[in-house]
């Protein structure tokens, strides 16, 4: 989750994905690699319906 927030605030600038990122990154929450294939794909579904016209 703290990857797709990233990557998410880094597609489209949106603050609360950044502010969820910081918060994860405080609390340490780790990240199971699995787990981050599969929200890159999420995020490039998401993405693609945002900017289809």
């Amino acid at each position: 989750m703290r990857n797709f927030s990233w990557k998410y605030f880094t597609l489209t600038g949106d603050v609360e994905s950044y502010m969820l990122y910081k918060e994860m990154d405080q609390l340490g929450i780790a990240e199971h690699p699995n787990d981050i294939a599969e929200e890159e794909g999420e995020l490039s579904a998401s993405f693609e319906q945002q900017i289809a016209p």
